[in-house]
């Protein structure tokens, strides 16, 4: 038989061997108790994130509740600007004619 093919044999074996070993290890229940702490860690970071996304959301609604107050104000103010200088120019121009007379 050739160096090779033993070669081969040798890694195919070894290979089934730690393969035999692995599943025995993963399917122990040390392994199940580390996943099971690592499926519980997951859960909390997720549970962490999602209540600060919830704070993130709550303050963006505040602040655009608060930014369309100051726009709805700022609006109402250059309405009455406005109104305030149409009545000005309607009252100059009423006066012009009868100062012409």
């Amino acid at each position: 038989m050739d160096l090779f093919k033993l070669k081969k044999i040798g890694l195919f074996a070894g290979g089934v061997l730690f393969g035999t070993a692995g599943v025995k290890i993963l399917g122990s229940e040390d392994a199940k108790k580390f996943y099971i702490n690592c499926v519980a860690a997951g859960l909390r970071a997720k549970d962490c994130v999602m209540t600060t996304a919830t704070n993130i959301q709550e303050n963006a609604e505040d602040i655009l509740a608060e930014a369309k107050e100051i726009n709805e104000k700022r609006s109402k103010e250059v309405f009455e600007d406005e109104c305030a200088k149409a009545e000005e120019k309607a009252e100059s121009f009423s006066e012009e004619p009868a100062a012409q007379e």
